[in-house]
């Protein structure tokens, strides 16, 4: 068979190619509506994580309307689970978590047992193969009797599975370059379900990252108290913006450069609220809401964090 012979681009074709290679690769570092840094990640949901995502610690602010979800993909592979958003979108977070190509939920953390933190879990649980349970433990006066509740008791059960009471102070994983250790609960009883979420940080570096759930002004004047080192990148803002969380005290001490809001797009409570926004705004932090720019994903290489927003919503 004849060769070819080898023939040189010309230099102009070359300068179009490049040009338009630039312009896809300035289009795709837009990431939706929010604002990226560094280059942007190039997965969707549906997709398998690439290598550059097999790299980074990944973490999904998952829009399942009102209500709480975020998937941490660690570098080494395990996936953690906080919460799992409401009833009406449980069957679509499990289809959603599926079509990222999760098959195993290494650490599942049930902040506290709201309907809107807790309402996806039991389908979880069904479909998903588990690891450890944590959910804080709560008084026998308090204890919820909802059928969600109710049901996903049942399904842990089910399975096999044992539930971990969190406690401030243990680390939930530690593999040398990520981290996540809780920093609430910190007392035994509470006036409300929401003051016994589950708070943790997580560490991917030089990073860090703070999940609050629903905890309130109480639970986060506790943190301030005993000078839990809350310094993080990113806020997970407390009850969906709400002016019972993100405190100004709390606030100062985690001092972060970003802050996520999960919440319902027009929601009958009204968040975020007014307050709270405003704190953000004056402290210079950057926002984003489920609510306006859906699923929000967070890339960490352990020195930078991209964001890509406008994500598909499991709330739909």
């Amino acid at each position: 068979m004849a060769h070819r012979k080898n023939q040189r681009t010309p230099f102009w074709v070359s300068l179009l190619i490049f040009a338009a290679i630039s312009a896809v690769m300035a289009f795709g570092s837009r990431g939706g509506t929010g604002t990226v840094a560094g280059p942007a990640p190039q997965s969707s949901p549906g997709a398998q994580p690439s290598g550059a995502e097999r790299d980074a610690t990944s973490v999904y602010f998952l829009d399942v309307g009102q209500g709480d979800s975020e998937l941490i993909r660690l570098k080494t592979g395990e996936n953690i689970l906080i919460d799992a958003g409401t009833p009406e979108t449980a069957r679509e977070l499990a289809d959603y978590l599926a079509g990222l190509g999760v098959s195993k939920i290494d650490c599942l953390i049930a902040t506290h047992p709201h309907a809107d933190h807790i309402g996806g879990m039991e389908q979880v649980v069904d479909r998903f193969s588990v690891g450890k349970v944590y959910m804080p433990r709560i008084p026998d006066s308090q204890i919820p009797t909802t059928a969600t509740y109710e049901k996903l008791l049942t399904a842990i059960d089910r399975k096999g599975l044992k539930i971990t009471a969190a406690k401030a102070g243990a680390v939930i994983f530690d593999n040398g370059e990520e981290k996540l250790e809780i920093l609430a609960p910190n007392s035994e009883k509470y006036g409300g379900l929401n003051s016994y979420s589950i708070v943790t940080m997580l560490t991917s570096g030089e990073k860090r990252f703070l999940f609050t759930g629903d905890a309130e002004s109480d639970s986060e004047k506790e943190m301030v108290k005993k000078g839990y080192d809350l310094r993080c990148d990113v806020l997970k803002c407390g009850h969906h913006g709400s002016s019972t969380s993100t405190g100004a005290a709390f606030l100062k001490a985690a001092d972060p450069g970003t802050a996520v809001i999960s919440c319902g797009l027009n929601n009958d409570y009204g968040h975020p609220h007014k307050e709270v926004l405003d704190r953000l705004k004056k402290a210079g932090v950057t926002v984003y809401r489920t609510d306006r720019q859906k699923t929000v994903l967070a890339q960490c290489d352990g020195k930078t964090i991209r964001f890509t927003t406008g994500l598909k919503s499991v709330a739909g």
